[in-house]
């Protein structure tokens, strides 16, 4: 059985160790974290983690997903599938300009790809790539053969497919602030 991607939009409160405890109850069910992102939400005092996992099963999934949502620090947690959210990912790369020859090949790779050269130096150049991560690895293996200095790639970011306002469903958490 082929294993099924999963996207978690975890909202929280900014404490130290909350991420210890994310990571702990993956790796009491032996699942992978592909990918974590964590940023400032939509809300003051409230910040979203981004956990990309495989799973063999959806049922699987909801229970990590309830797991979490009962840490003392999670206030919402939301499990989606590719099909329900709209992702990206950021991919840098830094290539030895003396491996380029011929400016108009790069400048043709860049422009297929459509990415971007964020910095021109004298000894290298950094390009940019935004798209999902079989996206940014094509332009990682197609930049391999010039000699990658180094490569990046942040994790994923994605917001749900459905009109879903996440203030609305956090009021209640703001409310509760607001009470003690």
């Amino acid at each position: 059985m082929e294993k099924q991607r999963f996207t978690l939009s975890i909202f929280t409160e900014n404490v130290v160790g909350l991420t210890n405890r994310i990571s702990i109850i993956f790796t009491r069910r032996k699942i992978n974290i592909e990918s974590l992102t964590t940023s400032a939400s939509e809300i003051e005092h409230v910040h979203r983690f981004t956990i990309v996992f495989y799973s063999d099963c959806k049922e699987s999934a909801e229970k990590v997903a309830k797991q979490i949502e009962k840490q003392i620090d999670v206030v919402r947690c939301f499990l989606y599938e590719d099909s329900e959210t709209i992702y990206q990912e950021v991919a840098l790369y830094k290539v030895a300009v003396d491996n380029l020859k011929d400016s108009d090949m790069v400048e043709e790779i860049v422009r297929k790809n459509h990415a971007r050269i964020l910095a021109a130096k004298a000894d290298f150049l950094v390009i940019e790539k935004t798209g999902h991560e079989e996206e940014t690895h094509a332009l990682y293996e197609e930049l391999k053969p010039y000699g990658l200095m180094q490569f990046g790639r942040s994790g994923r970011i994605s917001l749900s497919k459905e009109r879903q306002e996440i203030s609305s469903l956090l009021a209640e958490y703001d409310q509760e602030d607001v009470m003690v």
